[in-house]
């Protein structure tokens, strides 16, 4: 039997790697965290709407769609478990925009909260059955955000000095679907504290939970 592997030290060396303030980077509250999160240190609680995540950490961040339409909100559907991992979970965290994400989970999850996750399995399996029958009759709308092809990856990682996490950017292959109305975000920047600035070449088309967008 594998025991478990605690992937906070890896997470705090990596995130320091990247010049983030981890303060700043994981605000996401747990009373606002998305059903889906699976038990374990890393959540997502309120994101943006983008789907960018999986860019970075296609094996542990899966989007709902609880907005309709397409758009929905950030989950983490598996837990880390090497360092490989955790350097993609925490790339995939600091795509998100409102920084909804949170490492503290262990602090929260108990023996009860942990058994009614499982006893709820059945309504998370019955959606993840029906969303993958949509994506595999291509009649689900895309998700969030669409990029160009040919485009550069979103966010640069420094620290390249940590030997065995780093690997190539994932791009995303073809182009995009010619039925998507594409809404180009053209309003100038405005200054938001914790937001960063989009990724160049991202084509903004989702809505914010009722916030104004930061760009």
């Amino acid at each position: 039997m594998t025991g478990y592997w605690n992937p906070l030290p890896t997470a705090r060396r990596v995130v320091e790697d990247v010049g983030e303030k981890a303060e700043e980077l994981f605000t996401g509250v747990w009373e606002q965290r998305n059903r889906r999160n699976v038990p374990g240190p890393f959540y997502a609680a309120e994101t943006d709407s983008l789907a960018l995540g999986r860019r970075e950490a296609p094996d542990h961040i899966a989007y709902d769609d609880d907005l309709g339409g397409g758009f929905g909100f950030e989950f983490v559907y598996r837990q880390p478990v090497d360092a490989y991992q955790t350097e993609n979970l925490i790339h995939g965290c600091r795509l998100e925009l409102y920084r909804g994400y949170n490492w503290d989970g262990d602090d929260h999850w108990t023996v009860e909260a942990v058994r009614d996750w499982w006893l709820d399995r059945g309504r998370v399996r019955e959606w993840a059955v029906a969303i993958a029958a949509d994506w595999g009759a291509d009649a689900h709308p895309p998700l969030g955000v669409q990029r160009r092809p040919g485009l550069p990856p979103a966010l640069p990682r420094r620290g390249a000095g940590a030997p065995g996490l780093r690997r190539p950017h994932r791009r995303r292959a073809g182009g995009l679907p010619a039925r998507l109305p594409l809404l180009a975000r053209t309003a100038p920047r405005t200054a938001r504290r914790r937001s960063p600035s989009p990724p160049p070449g991202v084509i903004v088309s989702a809505p914010f939970r009722g916030r104004p967008s930061p760009w």
